[in-house]
């Protein structure tokens, strides 16, 4: 694409009457801005003004748009067409998060069950002037062909020792109906000490049958080396945890653990019983966190006999993580690690409220996941040294593994 004559000289004036520092916004400013014009001139077929035969649409004002650069915050005008999107390819790509949210909500528009301030957002995006279903279907389309490369990737590039599962619950329209559905989610930590966004899935609840197929679905494409699975103590989870993931033990998550506690006891003990159960969690070594749990439940056993109960019934799965690295103990005591994903996930589902089907609450949460997988990798911060866990597997003998009533 290049700029007519009449663009130059129109660019060229623009910067002889600049001065000074206002001349380093203006230069970036007036040359993206002459440069969208020259492309929405292509994308037309048409100058404004201009009658041709290949013209494709008409113009239909335009959007401001704020751009942030090292030069300044760049005003500019994105101009908008009266059928289809226009959308300057100079400027950065959206995201895959952006367009999956942005098809979501074209898709929510054109099918007729968008709420208000989906119509609201579609105007801001510059879709509210004929934005088609064919259209739609082309943005889903392209969007689906990356992100089902990126969901059913091989996963044997590497070994995994800790896996960290967990769901959210989001709303979505199915048979005319709005129902909540679940989202659940998978990532782990590489041998190498670093995170990876492992899987994701859309179902209907948490059953054992749904979460073991989610796991055999991560272990078709190559799951492996996995010592610690982490995870709330849903029924269902849980029971297909001990059938598939076979060799690996099972953490219960303690944040959860304690939320469960809190349901039990009144809300002025809460921060008591809290704290004197945290201190199983601050031992020094795997027998200590044994006894000290014992010794936690004794002495609540008087005063809140439920949680003593709770406590001894869930031992063993509260205390898996003791015979792992103690380096690796607070990290692998919960799935807080997935909180922020949760958070990020639902920050974006907010905006489009409800779904317009589970396709796209699947391609909406599968961007925010790659993206976040992609920030990983990008700045490969460890999350755990390489030294501590080799530890991991020079002593896998001595590690938890599945017992034969846990198998089949």
């Amino acid at each position: 694409m290049a700029l007519s004559q009449h663009d130059l000289l129109r660019l060229m004036e623009s910067l002889r009457t600049a001065e000074g520092i206002e001349l380093i916004r203006v230069l970036p400013q007036r040359v993206l801005q002459e440069l969208i014009e020259a492309e929405a001139t292509a994308h037309v077929g048409a100058e404004p003004g201009e009658h041709t035969e290949v013209r494709t649409t008409w113009r239909n004002g335009h959007r401001e748009k704020l751009l942030t650069t090292q030069a300044g915050d760049l005003d500019l005008s994105i101009p908008k067409v009266r059928t289809g999107a226009f959308s300057p390819s100079l400027l950065e790509r959206r995201r895959r998060i952006d367009q999956a949210l942005y098809a979501v909500i074209m898709e929510a528009y054109v099918q007729g069950v968008s709420t208000r301030s989906v119509d609201d957002l579609v105007k801001a995006l510059g879709g509210d002037s004929g934005i088609s279903k064919s259209e739609v279907s082309r943005i889903c389309a392209d969007l689906d062909d990356q992100l089902t490369i990126f969901r059913e990737r091989p996963l044997d590039h590497t070994r995994f020792p800790y896996v960290y599962l967990d769901a959210t619950y989001c709303k979505v329209r199915v048979n005319h109906q709005i129902v909540s559905q679940a989202v659940v989610i998978a990532t782990g930590i590489t041998e190498d000490g670093n995170r990876e966004v492992l899987g994701v899935m859309v179902g209907d609840n948490e059953t054992e049958t749904f979460w073991a197929a989610f796991l055999r679905s991560l272990r078709a494409r190559g799951l492996d080396g996995v010592r610690l699975v982490l995870a709330d103590h849903h029924a269902g989870l849980v029971a297909a945890i001990r059938k598939v993931m076979l060799g690996a033990a099972y953490q219960r998550c303690r944040v959860h653990f304690l939320r469960n506690v809190f349901g039990v006891i009144p809300k002025g003990s809460g921060e008591m019983v809290a704290a004197t159960i945290r201190t199983i969690f601050a031992q020094p070594n795997a027998e200590l966190v044994g006894q000290q749990l014992d010794t936690v439940a004794d002495m609540l056993a008087r005063q809140f006999p439920k949680v003593s109960e709770m406590l001894l019934e869930a031992k063993e799965d509260l205390t898996a993580f003791a015979v792992f690295p103690v380096q690796h103990w607070k990290k692998i005591q919960s799935t807080n690690p997935l909180e922020r994903i949760n958070r990020e996930i639902k920050r974006r589902t907010d905006v489009v409220q409800v779904f317009p089907n589970p396709d796209a609450l699947l391609r909406l949460t599968t961007a925010v996941l790659s993206e976040m997988h992609d920030e990983w990798i990008v700045f490969g911060r460890r999350y755990l040294s390489i030294d501590s866990i080799d530890k991991i597997y020079a002593t896998r003998d001595e590690l938890p593994t599945a017992t034969p009533s846990q198998g089949t």
